[in-house]
């Protein structure tokens, strides 16, 4: 037995769990003649402190288990849940859900394969150490700060992990299992010059244990580069609008990648014609040399997963190859209706959530165009190298996103740091834009939550630098 499925029997299975036979008995009516289901169970061990001004301001601890109950018939789902997993909630999610599907029966269809090998330690992060010992941590990071930059007036820290573990049980009686731990830290600074203020900020993470974010190195660096970022918006100037080419940096940028490409390539709004890839399988989407890729596999990545919460091991999926959409992000349901491969993207916030098409890590492959060459093709333009926020519609395709960090780029020359910039487009169309892809494909340092019908999960993004032509850049220069 596997070291997830020997840890879940324990939490699960355990002096007042379930009995695993009973179990399959318990939910095997509920499933009778349905196309999918199973059985999600998931235990959760959550914490989160921040500090601000030198002084701890929150701090939580969390512990959830609980499970959920799903039926998928058709195009429907049948969804029940409860906050204790027990022989006898599991007998009334059970029979809710059997008095409520149809008679319509069908065949059931087969389990995914089984668990491929760990992504990540399952070590239990916040078992490492004292709690106590993180919220220094944040002491220490205020003072570093501080006594970094004189121009510091305020230090904002955040330190956050869990540890998940997850079993999902099929009316076949297959098990699988996995545990997965998550953590983040972030420092954000303000600084103060000749009365104007501004901010930076700096985050990282992934399904590491805290040791990879609380060494003095890797939280010195956040520091340093929270007050760079704050240091370059202190030398910015008003960011001009209109039309021109636009350069986006390595990484991080690829959440735009993510918002305004991704969300329209998941199965789900592809199989209701509400995408603006709907109808588009084996059309050109974008320029030649653009291929993206959504890859679960990545090991101790934000958004990887050993399996996903269907229990499909995550896969390498190619979306877009060398412009031409080959393929869409899937869960078992919308894969099955569709007449395509589950591609290990069923994800959920928490059991009790419905899965659905999720992105893990989003990621444009590198090309063969240096950083420096596009930067030189440039008569006059912008060069984004970090993002904010950004909204996006996805049966149109529009996106609008804010630049946290933009420069001009003048005479083949990167010249002054602007604020205020914003990138508006239509997704597929700017991938048709791409005129240029650099050789520095880079992911992003592991801070990424996506948001999708009410539903946030942990996902990773990365890009080379690429050069696009014909952006409009919103601005407020006057």
């Amino acid at each position: 037995m596997s070291n997830a499925l020997t840890t879940a029997t324990e939490l699960f299975h355990g002096a007042g769990g379930l009995d695993p036979d009973a179990a399959v008995r318990a939910i095997a009516p509920a499933l009778d003649g349905t196309d999918d289901g199973e059985l999600f169970l998931e235990y959760r061990e959550s914490e989160s402190i921040s500090l601000d001004d030198g002084r701890i301001r929150a701090a939580s601890f969390d512990t959830r288990r609980g499970f959920g109950l799903r039926a998928v018939l058709g195009e429907a789902a049948y969804f029940a849940h409860a906050g204790e997993i027990s022989n006898e909630a599991l007998a009334r999610a059970a029979e809710t859900i059997r008095a409520a599907k149809s008679r319509d029966l069908s065949v059931t269809a087969a389990g995914p394969a089984g668990a491929k090998a760990p992504l990540y330690a399952g070590i239990n992060p916040l078992a490492e150490a004292p709690f106590a010992a993180r919220a220094e941590l944040l002491q220490q990071i205020d003072a570093f700060a501080r006594a970094a930059d004189p121009r510091v007036i305020q230090v904002m820290a955040s330190i956050a992990g869990e540890w998940q573990v997850i079993e999902i049980l099929r009316a076949d009686a297959s098990r699988v299992a996995d545990i997965r731990p998550l953590v983040r830290l972030n420092v954000s600074v303000v600084l103060e010059k000749d009365g104007r203020r501004e901010s930076g900020s700096h985050g990282f993470g992934g399904r590491t244990s805290y040791s990879e974010v609380t060494g003095v190195e890797a939280w010195q660096y956040a520091v340093r580069e929270a007050i760079r970022q704050a240091e370059v918006n202190l030398a910015s100037i008003p960011a001009p609008a209109g039309e021109m080419p636009v350069v986006l940096g390595a990484g991080w940028p690829g959440i735009l990648l993510h918002e305004a490409i991704g969300h329209g390539l998941e199965g789900d709004f592809n199989r209701k014609q509400t995408s603006a890839f709907s109808g588009l399988m084996g059309s050109r989407v974008a320029s030649p040399g653009v291929t993206v890729i959504d890859d679960g596999t990545i090991p101790d990545r934000r958004g990887s997963l050993t399996i996903d919460d269907e229990g499909t091991p995550t896969s390498r999926t190619t979306l877009i190859d060398d412009g031409i959409l080959v393929g869409f992000i899937q869960d078992r349901q919308n894969a099955r209706l569709m007449n395509m491969r589950a591609t290990g993207n069923g994800r959920r916030q928490s059991y009790a959530h419905a899965p659905m098409p999720r992105m893990t890590n989003t990621i444009m492959l590198g090309g063969d165009a240096s950083p420096e060459d596009m930067i030189k093709s440039v008569k006059r333009g912008l060069y984004a190298v970090n993002f904010g926020g950004g909204q996006v519609d996805i049966t149109s395709g529009k996106f609008v996103f804010s630049a946290a960090e933009a420069y001009m780029i003048e005479d083949g020359k990167v010249t002054a740091p602007v604020k205020g910039a914003t990138l508006i487009g239509n997704g597929p169309d700017a991938l048709t834009k791409v005129e240029m892809i650099g050789n520095d494909m880079m992911l992003d340092p592991g801070i990424g939550t996506c948001g999708k019908n009410g539903q946030g999960v942990p996902v990773g993004v990365g890009q080379p630098t690429m050069k696009m032509l014909g952006l409009t850049v919103g601005g407020t220069a006057a």
